[in-house]
């Protein structure tokens, strides 16, 4: 079983936000209409589907943003995954608008609830697809805003109408990328995703 992992932080007030990537990208290739489920023991909601005919759960942690790790390293050992087993999506500062990259067995890059996870697992041995979440300017360049205070305030202010259509049409390739992950494997998908 797969086990896959958007992170977002719970409450209506978060529910848009850039931080809630994770969660929006595991409910754009699910659609809304599914219902999800709370996960007795652990503090996540969860739905079981199927990747390409392989079981797979989709999870959204309950818990903040900085414990993503504690509903992770719990549904890893109820369902007795290896780490190989585990996807996170989450939101990355370092990638424009719109592009997705596939990475495994990296440092945190300074993310909050990827710094949870791999204290909870004691690894980094997993993958993580980092949906970029940056504007850009006419020449290509990132808009990163600038200082701790401002990084915040971006991170939680909400997408505009433009930027969620980008998301939207990014979760296709998301799904596309989750399938060659379960069908052929990591390798496979970075090659052809990133």
């Amino acid at each position: 079983m797969k086990l896959i992992v958007g992170l977002g932080n719970p409450g209506e007030e978060y529910q848009n936000s850039r931080h809630n990537t994770g969660f929006m990208i595991i409910d754009f290739i699910l659609s809304k209409k599914i219902e999800w489920k709370q996960s007795s023991g652990t503090k996540a909601l969860f739905y079981k589907d199927y990747i390409a005919g392989k079981p797979a759960e989709y999870i959204k942690p309950t818990t903040f943003m900085n414990n993503s790790g504690v509903a992770v390293a719990f549904l890893k050992d109820k369902h007795k995954l290896n780490l190989k087993d585990i996807v996170i999506i989450y939101d990355d500062i370092d990638l424009p608008i719109g592009k997705m990259k596939i990475s495994y067995d990296k440092s945190s890059g300074g993310h909050n609830g990827l710094e949870s996870i791999i204290k909870k697992l004691k690894s980094k041995e997993f993958v993580r697809i980092r949906i970029g979440i940056s504007p850009e300017t006419p020449s290509g360049k990132l808009r990163k805003p600038k200082g701790e205070k401002d990084v915040l305030k971006f991170l939680l202010g909400e997408y505009k109408e433009k930027e969620l259509v980008e998301l939207k049409k990014l979760s296709k390739k998301v799904a596309q990328a989750l399938e060659t992950i379960v069908t052929e494997g990591k390798d496979k998908a970075m090659s052809l995703y990133n």
